[in-house]
């Protein structure tokens, strides 16, 4: 079957022809949606190069897999019905200075091997990850103590150190954010994104975030709780309040990542409702010594 690659360097022209594509598998696609949603509300945010955009389709013209870039960020693939796709988008990005890629498990290792195929380029799995979905909150089967409530300027330090540390926990190869006072002050100001800070006897002790709007949903996540207030389940308790608080604001999913080699937190978010959906892998690249 003819596949046919077309690229675009506008989110709008990628959304017209992918959406439908996109919008069919949602909860599987919430990352492209939500990247493309904060690329559409703050381009200003986008400094590392032009997003990039395409999409492949069969003979009919019909769409079998999608992909976008956000530099200097990975390929982050869609679901895909032609494996055919993988070959035609790695060859086309064969000379891109790619970090890695970010997709289903097999698009993704086939990219992978694509890519990276002929001498001085190996690729490895960086983070294993499982995308969930919820539309009903279970509430903890044993409540934490505390309540959560939103950030304050007071809280700027905080934020910026903790996410920090969660970068670095989550992605220990990956550059950190390089300004982390400033993606404080975004959570902050509240602008397309949302904080829920839990405080447990005056003291804030764990934190989730909202942003990565999709059609009928947003993601969870950061998600962080520092080392010495774990095990009192502040983390399920500030991940149900803020996912109830979504769907109270009229979302009709939430979803969120979870690595797969943290049953902790695989466990707990099962606990308080989300189900699994699908399986994405990250891969970094390297060029051979």
């Amino acid at each position: 079957m003819a596949l046919t690659l077309h690229r675009f360097d506008r989110v709008d022209e990628f959304l017209r022809r992918a959406g439908a594509f996109l919008g069919a598998r949602e909860a599987e696609h919430n990352l492209l949606w939500g990247i493309t949603s904060q690329i559409r509300a703050t381009p200003e945010l986008f400094t590392g190069g032009a997003p990039s955009f395409a999409v492949v389709t069969d003979a009919g013209d019909g769409v079998v897999a999608a992909t976008l870039r956000t530099p200097p960020h990975n390929q982050v693939l869609s679901e895909v019905d032609d494996p055919g796709a993988m070959a035609i988008l790695a060859d086309v990005m064969r000379d891109e200075p790619l970090p890695g890629v970010l997709g289903p498990t097999e698009p993704a290792a086939q990219f992978a091997r694509e890519w990276t195929r002929g001498p001085g380029r190996t690729a490895r799995i960086e983070v294993r990850e499982r995308i969930f979905r919820l539309d009903r909150v279970t509430p903890p089967a044993r409540p934490a103590s505390g309540s959560w409530r939103g950030p304050a300027p007071a809280d700027r330090e905080l934020i910026a150190d903790w996410i920090l540390a969660f970068s670095q926990e989550a992605s220990p190869e990956a550059e950190p954010p390089p300004n982390p006072l400033e993606v404080a002050d975004r959570w902050i100001a509240g602008v397309h994104r949302r904080l829920y800070l839990w405080v447990d006897r005056g003291r804030v002790v764990s934190l989730a975030g909202s942003g990565g709007e999709t059609p009928n949903g947003i993601r969870i996540g950061p998600v962080y709780t520092p080392p010495e207030e774990r095990g009192h389940g502040y983390a399920s308790a500030v991940t149900a309040a803020a996912s109830q608080d979504q769907l109270d604001r009229g979302r009709r999913f939430v979803f969120l990542f979870t690595d797969l080699a943290n049953p902790t937190s695989n466990k707990i978010y099962r606990a308080i409702g989300y189900e699994p959906v699908c399986d994405v892998d990250m891969y970094r690249f390297f060029a051979d010594a």
